[in-house]
């Protein structure tokens, strides 16, 4: 059966449409549809507070096109979920109704605990075979979220109001960076190695750009190295010699620093990209609630 997530994101707006099989036990997912939309909600609520008439209306638009194409596919379980941008909006309320009414969508404002937990559920510690502590970590356009992991479990998590938009825009709030520095301060016991676990499109497309294999270990120095050779391009050369979308161009540099800060912070000194995110812990998530109703009928 197929599965939707709608994941409105600082930067941008994302459909993933999945089809999840439980064969013998084991999950079986396979991708079917990827949309992106770079609509950008916050640089209007980093700066004014609220969301422009003109991105509300594009929201609307977008929203209505994720519409046809679930409609398409004969989705009929799906979850519209908003961050960063949207839950600081003082004007949300007015977009969510807006949005309902002329694209028949409701969009639900999950905060960063919860988006926290969403994204963890894509971990699985039988994908790395290591004795080592985990450090996941999520980079967004308006927030960070860090999820210490071990023996497979969740041991603490927390979000915090840092992302690419909000640097590029110079509104990292007072006290945010002191936030991780205290937080990373008990993520390793110690004794086991840390290793860090990257999400977000900055991170997949460093991966990339270095070539690194999927579910191997990228080195920080790795990650310090392709972050010089961008900054030693323009932006206009980024998009050209990296092949780079303009909506990804402007903040992949900020977002590398951050994974490298934080990296740095924590002593991990290498991370591994399973390219997962939102969107896919939101599809776990639907369907654990699909099962639950069927075993109610």
């Amino acid at each position: 059966m197929k599965f939707a997530a709608i994941d409105i994101g600082t930067n941008a707006v994302r459909l993933l449409i999945k089809e999840v099989k439980i064969n013998g036990g084991a999950y079986d997912v396979r991708k079917v549809s990827f949309t992106r939309v770079p609509l950008r909600l916050g640089e209007d609520v980093f700066e004014t507070g609220k969301i422009s008439d003109e991105k509300a209306r594009n929201l609307v638009k977008v929203m209505r096109a994720f519409w046809y194409l679930m409609d398409v596919y004969g989705i009929e379980w799906f979850r519209v979920c908003a961050t960063s941008a949207m839950r600081e909006a003082k004007n949300v309320e007015k977009v969510r109704e807006l949005v309902l009414r002329e694209a028949n969508v409701t969009i639900e404002l999950i905060n960063g605990q919860e988006e926290a937990d969403l994204i963890f559920r894509n971990f699985s510690v039988a994908t790395f075979k290591t004795n080592s502590d985990f450090l996941y970590m999520d980079v967004g356009g308006g927030s960070l979220e860090l999820t210490l992991i071990r023996d497979g479990k969740r041991i603490r998590g927390q979000s915090f109001k840092i992302g690419t938009i909000r640097i590029i825009k110079g509104m990292i709030e007072d006290g945010e960076w002191d936030a991780v520095t205290e937080f990373v301060k008990h993520v390793s016991d110690g004794v086991s190695p840390l290793m860090a676990i990257g999400t977000g499109g900055n991170i997949n497309r460093l991966q990339r750009l270095i070539r690194n294999p999927k579910n191997s270990p990228i080195s920080i120095s790795k990650i310090e190295e392709i972050t010089t050779t961008l900054k030693a391009y323009t932006f206009e050369d980024r998009v050209k010699k990296f092949a780079l979308k303009p909506d990804r161009a402007d903040v992949i540099i900020p977002a590398a620093e951050i994974y490298i800060r934080v990296m740095k912070l924590a002593g991990a000194n290498k991370i591994i990209v399973p390219k997962v995110g939102l969107s896919d812990g939101i599809i776990l998530k639907i369907h654990e609630e699909y099962l639950a109703f069927k075993t109610e009928k």
